[in-house]
């Protein structure tokens, strides 16, 4: 029985996720949590403009996040593994609050330093490598293994309103209230995260990890490695999240600055989660057999808005452009959680997750810190072409393997 529902033997509906009150916690966590999120990389990217007017600078604060998150995304796993995953999001939420206020403090009490800003960059990041793997494997515990598909889909739209409320708050807040107001409010909405995390009662999970830490991510890694299609995604998606990290999020802002101006550059990001919601309604309903084929070959619309920014940087054609990003990056992420829940042992899928996570944002500091020097070296338009090449071959290359083409669904017809 999972917790949070009334069995009523009697009842003729099909059950749905929300039906579970333990699902309907955790959305709201995740839903706050991404809503934080989104306001802060914004947000932080125009105080380092501000601060000191280098786009290496940006990559540096920005890059010392996703290199925390690298360096620590694998303990995240194990401890996801070994204790109770509501209470390792309920830690992780309110240590967010903690980093994203006194990054706030530091802007609203001119104590504005650029070592200082990376180092609280890099604090967050740390908390975000503990809380990813905890958050993305505690799904299957709270609803039947016949709604996961559903479930992953509803937890996608929830996260993704939180990520379109955030940007296009984000852009509106930096440029009327400025950066550290923004950061107040984040550290607010983490701590109603920590609060719905709180709340989670799910469906313990046996655990098969050993004594040592080591001992657990070996074990991990055998069950990461044992399916082929897990590693050749993983492999694709680090080529394509340095590219998007380096491309998008630190020559995209210095591109708008200079033409479509920071509000707008706000409610671009915002286009690319409306696509999201649009996403998650149609992976909800349409349920292909293969859907991790069809979720890597949409993969290729991720160069669309590089090739925009690079030789058309208008509203228009970026708004269009991050739509269909959205959209097709939400088919990927609901194909691909749903592959690895059916396919992984419940009692490791926090620590394959973690490997995911780890080969999919190992080369995002790469991307990000090198972006801005391979912008003054070639130029933005010539840089943002280069990694769009990059992310075409990525993607087709995963697609050369069998098993990623053939995957297939095991509960197509219900799930």
């Amino acid at each position: 029985m999972f917790p949070g529902v009334a069995q009523n033997r009697t009842t003729t509906s099909t059950p749905t996720p929300l039906r579970f009150t333990a699902f309907r916690w955790l959305i709201a966590g995740r839903g706050c949590t991404e809503l934080a999120n989104a306001i802060a990389p914004i947000v932080l990217a125009f105080a380092v403009l501000d601060m000191t007017g280098s786009v290496v600078d940006l990559g540096i604060v920005v890059g010392a996040r996703s290199a925390a998150l690298v360096v620590l995304v694998l303990f995240g796993g194990v401890l996801a593994d070994r204790l109770p995953r509501s209470v390792v999001l309920q830690g992780t939420a309110s240590a967010a609050a903690a980093t994203q206020l006194l990054i706030a403090a530091t802007l609203l009490g001119d104590l504005r330093s650029l070592p200082l800003l990376i180092a609280l960059s890099a604090a967050n990041g740390a908390v975000a490598a503990i809380s990813l793997p905890a958050a993305s494997a505690l799904t299957p515990q709270t609803v039947p293994a016949e709604l996961l598909v559903r479930a992953n889909a509803l937890a996608r739209i929830a996260v993704n309103t939180g990520r379109f409320s955030g940007a296009a708050l984000g852009g509106l807040l930096v440029a009327t209230a400025g950066p550290g107001w923004a950061l107040v409010g984040n550290g607010v909405v983490f701590g109603l995260a920590a609060l719905a995390y709180w709340r989670v009662r799910a469906v313990r999970v046996p655990r098969s990890g050993t004594t040592d830490v080591l001992g657990d991510l070996r074990d991990g890694w055998r069950a990461f490695v044992e399916h082929t299609w897990v590693w050749v995604v993983v492999l694709q998606f680090t080529v394509v999240n340095a590219v998007v990290a380096g491309g998008l999020f630190v020559l995209g802002p210095a591109v708008a600055d200079g033409t479509i101006g920071r509000a707008a550059w706000g409610f671009v990001i915002a286009a690319q989660t409306v696509g999201l919601l649009v996403g998650g309604v149609v992976a909800a309903t349409w349920r292909p057999r293969r859907a991790l084929l069809v979720g890597v070959l949409v993969v290729l619309l991720d160069a669309v808005p590089l090739l925009v920014l690079a030789g058309a940087p208008r509203v228009v054609p970026l708004l269009l452009a991050m739509f269909l990003v959205g959209v097709s990056n939400e088919l990927f992420a609901v194909a691909w959680d749903v592959s690895l829940q059916e396919n992984v042992a419940e009692e490791k899928l926090a620590r394959v997750y973690s490997y995911d996570m780890l080969g999919s944002f190992v080369a995002m500091p790469i991307g990000e810190i090198a972006a801005g020097p391979l912008a003054k070296h070639w130029g933005v338009s010539t840089t943002l072409v280069v990694l769009a090449a990059l992310l075409v071959t990525a993607t087709l290359a995963a697609l050369t393997s069998r098993q990623v083409r053939g995957l297939t669904r095991r509960r197509a017809a219900t799930g």
